[in-house]
Formats: C-alpha cells, structure tokens, sequence
C-alpha cells in the first residue's frame, strides 16, 4: 500500500490555509509538479505544519499517467440547479493545504511556498481559516457529524492498493459564503429544520424535510466521504470551507447535485443561506506517486 499525504488525517491543527496556483505562461505541468515536491523537503513539517498538494485532474495525468484513476476530471463546468441555483466551476491548476498549530507558522511556510513556486506558477486564490468552538460551523451547528473516525477514513477516502492512484484522493474545495443576517434572522427551530438536526447536540430530527441540508447530502444515498471543513472570514462577512475527500469522485459529484437541485428535485434548504463562490477538484497523490514522478521528469 502506498503513504497517503499525513496532513489529510491531522486532525485538531488550529490554523489553515489554502493556495490555489495556476500555471504561468510558458511552464508546464510537469514544471509545477516538481516545484511542488520540492516543497515536502522536511522544512515545510519545522514548527508542526502538514502539507497536502494536489492537482488538477487532467493536468497530473498529462504528467503521471500511471499514478492517475480513470475518469477524474476538473470542476470545469458550473452545477446548475432546475431552478436556476448555480455552484460555480472556478478550476486552477494545484492546491497547497497547510495547516499547523499556530497562523504565524503557517504564515511563514505559505509565504515560503508561494515564494518557491513562483517561477512555475501564480496565486490564483487564498483562504485563511480556524476551527470555532473545537467543532461547531459558523451556522452555529456542529460540522462532520457523520465523519468517519481516523480508523475507517482511509478506507473512505483513499483509492484501494491495487488501483491506478492507490493511496490518493479526490479533494472538493469550495468556499461558501453564509448570508448572516438571513440566517441570524431564522430562530433555532427554523435553523434546525433547514439543517435538519438539533443544534444542541446534533440530533437527526425524525421529521427533517426532504430539502433539509442532511436529507440532501445524505452518505447512505451517495457514498461516504471524509470532511475536514473549516470555517473561515471575518466577523461580519464569513463561512465554510467545504473540504471533501473521497476515493471516487461520483459520490461528491453527486451530493453536489442533490444540493443544487439538479433533476427535478428541492435544492438543499441551506442554500438559501449560503452560497459557493469557488469549486475545485483536485488529485492528492501518494507520496510514492509524487517521488516516481521527480523521478521520471527530473
């Protein structure tokens, strides 16, 4: 079996960042692909901080194609809802993830990296973020309630030994953006109805609507998946990084077009509240993958 990327399964680190690159005119995908191995030298883990890099689907198999799992592709087109909602497509090239004990050593290593592969590739977006209350989204509810525990993640969210990619993982990220006074303005039993559990305690409510937010993005219905969301923003204008690893993309494309709406059916009550304004996919390779593709472009 090959070594999954560590920082998928850090749990508990209390500050994140997230750098999404695009290639510069002239680089290839080869380039960014050994800048970005370069970058899990044993520097970037000084002072706790976790790497994980990924890349677009088409560009890592125009590089690794033996190291890639068929049929991943790149959010390219927007998820478009019956009644007009849209999840918005916002592709790059290559994500960085850091996360770590403490912002300013994040700080320092993000600046270290985007300084390294700065020849190949440029900033295309970044998000900051933090737990609230050791669990709990901005909403006010507890996120991840159906996580799995670190004993049956890796079986969720890596690809099997045996597969092209083994020991990878499709990564969703999306940023959304709650809308605070709409929600604020809600009382806690209309919240939960939305949600569809208690805010409490996080209590599946016997009753929840078909459109609530856990009828819509129900795992039994789509697959499992493993959730390292965060929230994110400021005070006045805030909400959720989605961080969805799985080891088949179907499953997170699926949930997204449950929440949308797509097919005839009630989106997601929670997108009355809140929006995407980003969405990416991205392979996180082994760490195996990674070394024997330096070695084949180096």
């Amino acid at each position: 079996m090959g070594t999954p990327q560590g920082g998928i399964f850090a749990l508990g680190t209390a500050s994140h960042a997230y750098l999404e690159f695009d290639l510069r005119d002239g680089s290839r995908g080869a380039d960014l692909v050994r800048a970005v191995a370069a970058l899990r030298e044993p520097r970037t883990t000084m002072g706790g901080v976790n790497l994980v890099a990924g890349f677009r689907p088409e560009l890592w198999r125009s590089v690794a194609p033996g190291d890639s799992p068929a049929g991943v592709t790149g959010f390219d087109q927007d998820v478009v809802g019956d009644d007009g909602y849209v999840l918005p497509a916002t592709q790059h090239d290559a994500v960085l993830w850091l996360s770590g004990s403490a912002y300013d050593v994040v700080f320092d290593v993000a600046r270290g990296a985007i300084g390294d592969l700065d020849p190949v590739a440029v900033v295309a977006d970044e998000t900051s973020s933090w737990p609230y209350r050791h669990d709990r989204d901005l909403t006010g509810f507890i996120d991840g309630t159906e996580n799995p525990n670190l004993i049956d993640a890796p079986e969720i969210a890596l690809i099997p030994d045996g597969s092209a990619g083994a020991a990878g993982t499709v990564l969703l990220l999306q940023r959304w953006v709650h809308d605070v006074t709409a929600w604020e303005s809600l009382t806690d039993e209309a919240q939960e109805r939305v949600i569809g559990r208690t805010k409490p305690d996080s209590e599946e409510l016997p009753d929840k609507a078909p459109d609530s937010h856990v009828a819509k993005t129900d795992q039994d219905t789509f697959g499992k998946i493993f959730r390292r969301n965060q929230p994110f923003g400021t005070v006045t204008a805030h909400g959720t990084m989605f961080v969805g690893f799985s080891a088949e993309q179907q499953r997170l494309a699926a949930m997204l077009a449950s929440m949308a709406g797509v097919g005839g059916e009630q989106r997601d009550a929670l997108t009355r509240y809140s929006r995407p304004v980003t969405g990416s996919y991205y392979f996180v390779p082994s760490i195996e993958a990674m070394q024997r593709c330096v070695g084949q472009i180096g």
